[in-house]
């Protein structure tokens, strides 16, 4: 009884050896292919049999399939030189070799910019730049390290790194320099500030949509339209709205015309007169007649053909004036054709006019 006991677990202990030593060690008919640099492995054995579809086993092949062919890539990893990183403190690590399998792109290649017609011109007739394009990125000495040339954080712009400022020829040797750069900068800002203010106050003189100025002087009569406006933004258009303390209530000019709807059951007679009157004004052969509109309509036509008849006078006489201008001579060397026609005819005994002798 205790030597078949012993002899199991001697047993039990003899497979989970193997079992160890399977895990590790796979042996392949055909050698893989690996690319290391890539971390891939290729295997051209036949597949095992039952892991066709529709086999009850197939998953499991498979998975034991993948498992050995993960654990050959794993031993060629370790076969790498391999390092402790961190100072010897950290994991191993290996470097991998250069890629040979050369992988298809993920997209496709950019397309190349297309030329403006200065550079086709340029190309065509071999002219070279003088100059090369100025980046946005300059490197500072101070930082050790790559700044904007411009704007917030730029290369040299902090001011307490500027211990030192060099004096210019044209100026005093006792001259506080670093004051001077200070009001300089105040200066720049200042009218910064005075230009800005300039455009907002262009804008609120040029259109309505400065109404919502944020700076200058706001009186009252505009708070109040402001604040209207505030009200009216919201989506129950100012309905749920609370009103501020000592606030008047707004016209109901400035909210909009508020439609009536008529109840749909209960007022049985006003439905009844609204619907004769809208069948008496279409049987009706009398076409009703707005007599204010009928009047300002008329008045309009009467103003745009007295306009219309004192533009054509204008017209003829500029006409008249120029033909005078263009003669030889001008209106002074010679009277015109009009006033030569009417000296003819007023001469007593011409031929063009029969006067009476006295």
């Amino acid at each position: 009884m205790a030597a078949s006991s012993v002899e199991d677990l001697l047993a039990r202990a003899e497979e989970r050896e193997a079992e160890t030593q399977r895990s590790v060690t796979v042996h392949k008919e055909l050698e893989l292919e690996f690319d290391v640099g890539n971390l891939l492995a290729v295997d051209k054995n036949p597949a095992p049999r039952g892991a066709g579809s529709g086999c009850p086993q197939r998953e499991a092949l498979l998975r034991a399939l993948a498992r050995d062919n993960t654990q050959l890539l794993v031993g060629q990893l370790w076969a790498l030189p391999s390092e402790r990183a961190e100072g010897g403190a950290g994991p191993v690590v290996a470097r991998l070799p250069d890629p040979s399998t050369r992988l298809p792109r993920e997209k496709p290649l950019p397309k190349p910019k297309p030329l403006t017609r200065w550079e086709q011109f340029a190309r065509l007739k071999g002219i070279r730049p003088t100059r090369k394009k100025r980046g946005t990125l300059v490197w500072d000495e101070a930082a050790k390290e790559w700044r904007r040339r411009w704007g917030y954080q730029r290369a040299g712009g902090d001011p307490s790194r500027d211990w030192l400022l060099e004096v210019p020829d044209s100026a005093h040797p006792l001259e506080d320099q670093f004051a001077k750069k200070r009001q300089e900068k105040r200066e720049k800002v200042a009218r910064n500030e005075y230009n800005r203010l300039r455009n907002l106050a262009r804008a609120h003189r040029g259109g309505a949509s400065a109404e919502l100025h944020p700076t200058g002087h706001q009186d009252r009569s505009e708070l109040g339209r402001v604040t209207a406006l505030a009200r009216l933004s919201t989506a129950s258009v100012g309905r749920f709205q609370p009103r501020l303390p000592k606030e008047p209530r707004a016209p109901q000019s400035a909210r909009g015309k508020k439609r009536r709807f008529g109840p749909v059951l209960g007022d049985l007679d006003g439905e009844k007169k609204r619907q004769l009157e809208l069948v008496r004004s279409l049987g009706s052969k009398k076409t009703p007649l707005d007599l204010t509109r009928a009047v300002n309509k008329q008045l309009r036509e009467d103003e745009a053909e007295a306009a219309k008849a004192k533009g054509k006078k204008q017209g003829q006489r500029g006409k008249r004036g120029r033909r005078q201008q263009q003669r030889p001579g001008g209106a002074k060397g010679k009277k015109s054709g009009g006033a030569a026609r009417r000296g003819k005819a007023g001469r007593p005994g011409s031929g063009g006019f029969k006067g009476k002798r006295k």
